[in-house]
């Protein structure tokens, strides 16, 4: 996957925050990126969405590799790519819960979680809580994920419109997000890529300070270069307020990456 999938990844504190309470983690060998943004108080969001971040990676890591031990593979291997990754995810939640329950200091504590896992000329998303992913294809930029969010159910139930809700400032109050409860819907989702697209995956930080819009136009004015996109979103968000921390990953599809045939499809296609 490394050479069919761009990517870098950018973290910042932020104009008014003391401390990093994101986390982001990368495994371009297998294209898995993960972004978590923490909640709770003293160090404890930092807590958890690290928790998040290593579970998640650990996991679907140690679940390639078993396949790839056993003799199946990813394309009819036991277990769908989508599935590793929820799985994975829903562990995260249970450790961060048994966690806050039994640390003081972390108690009450949560984070949003947002992933995404290439394989087979596929994205798989997955998400909880209002961390985002967005694909440019071509012009058109969209928002693959909807918030876990107060204001998106308000907005689902025509309360708020789109352009009333991106001018709202009550736009934090999260209704899903790993570790406040002992079990979390997942929303997984799978959607084909073409060779070209951008992805981003990032925290409320670079969201809620910095209008799709001007993510959009900051794309394609520098779209060969991933490393000065990150930065110079990252520019914008601090130049807006910076009042929260900013975490970006940004991805880009150089090249397809059909997935390896199984050998029981090698066998039958000697046959056919």
């Amino acid at each position: 996957m490394r050479n069919k999938v761009k990517s870098v990844a950018l973290t910042d504190t932020g104009r008014v925050r003391e401390h990093n309470e994101d986390t982001i983690g990368t495994e371009p060998d297998i294209g898995l990126y993960v972004l978590a943004d923490g909640m709770g108080g003293y160090n404890a969001g930092e807590v958890a969405s690290g928790i998040a971040v290593k579970t998640i990676m650990n996991l679907v890591r140690e679940a390639y590799q078993v396949q790839q031990l056993d003799g199946t593979d990813r394309a009819t291997g036991l277990m769908r790519p989508s599935i590793i990754l929820r799985d994975a995810i829903l562990r995260a939640n249970k450790i961060i819960h048994q966690t806050s329950k039994t640390q003081p200091q972390c108690d009450g504590m949560g984070t949003t979680v947002v992933a995404a896992l290439y394989y087979n000329d596929r994205i798989i998303t997955a998400h909880v809580g209002d961390s985002r992913l967005y694909r440019l294809r071509g012009d058109r930029f969209e928002q693959l994920t909807m918030d876990h969010s107060l204001l998106q159910e308000l907005v689902d139930r025509g309360f708020y419109s789109q352009e009333e809700a991106a001018r709202s400032t009550n736009k934090n109050y999260v209704t899903r997000a790993l570790g406040v409860e002992s079990t979390v819907a997942v929303d997984v989702r799978e959607h084909k890529v073409e060779k070209g697209d951008h992805f981003v995956l990032c925290s409320d930080g670079l969201s809620d300070m910095v209008e799709d819009e001007d993510i959009h136009l900051t794309i394609s004015t520098f779209s060969d270069n991933l490393e000065t996109i990150a930065k110079q979103l990252v520019q914008l968000s601090n130049e807006h307020g910076g009042r929260d921390n900013i975490s970006v990953i940004l991805t880009e599809v150089i090249d397809s990456f059909p997935a390896r045939r199984g050998i029981l499809d090698r066998i039958l296609g000697w046959f056919g």
